[in-house]
């Protein structure tokens, strides 16, 4: 459990460092924060790696100064 906990802590700080320049670097960097957080909570990584780049193209595209 402890294990995992870091984990999550670290996908969550890798995912608040880098959103991406370009669309292709925001869907990769939302994508392997999603496959993460997926595999951390044993869910689904396909659709972890789906819902993580469509949310952080989202957000990137509608922050670009956060970004």
């Amino acid at each position: 459990m402890r294990m995992r906990n870091i984990v999550v802590a670290l996908a969550l700080c890798g995912g608040l460092a880098a959103c991406g320049d370009t669309l292709g670097e925001q869907a990769l960097v939302g994508g392997v924060a999603g496959v993460g957080t997926a595999a951390v909570i044993d869910g689904n990584l396909l659709t972890g790696a789906a819902i993580g780049a469509g949310a952080n193209i989202l957000y990137c595209q509608q922050n670009p100064g956060k970004c």
